[in-house]
């Protein structure tokens, strides 16, 4: 299996729109030889980050949660505050979010390079 690469710059994109396209080409979609249970996905790197623009009032509204598993041990972080420490993992998480449930997807992420 031949894996291209793709280099995408994600200068003033919307953030949900390029995650779901960097999602198909991480999942192998866009090829015709695509089957849901083989990894065939190819490399994606994606520059300017940074830059990345948010649709409405996601940018004041959006917050992530996580749990450390004890009671009342919810931890939430605004996306306002996350896009200041490290927007790559805002993009991250969103592509991770929308890559198949199942063993395939860690492996389809260490694909993703975001410089």
């Amino acid at each position: 299996m031949e894996r291209t690469t793709h280099k995408i710059d994600a200068t003033e994109r919307i953030a949900g729109r390029l995650a779901s396209e960097i999602a198909v080409l991480l999942q192998g979609k866009n090829k015709v030889s695509y089957q849901p249970n083989v990894d065939c996905g190819d490399i994606v790197e994606v520059t300017n980050v940074a830059k990345i623009k948010f649709s409405g009032k996601k940018i004041d509204t959006k917050v992530y949660h996580r749990t450390t598993m004890y009671p009342s041990g919810i931890r939430t972080k605004e996306l306002k505050n996350l896009i200041k420490d490290d927007p790559a993992e805002v993009l991250r998480k969103t592509i991770y979010n929308m890559l198949p449930k199942n063993r395939l997807r860690s492996n389809m992420l260490k694909r993703l390079i975001i410089k």
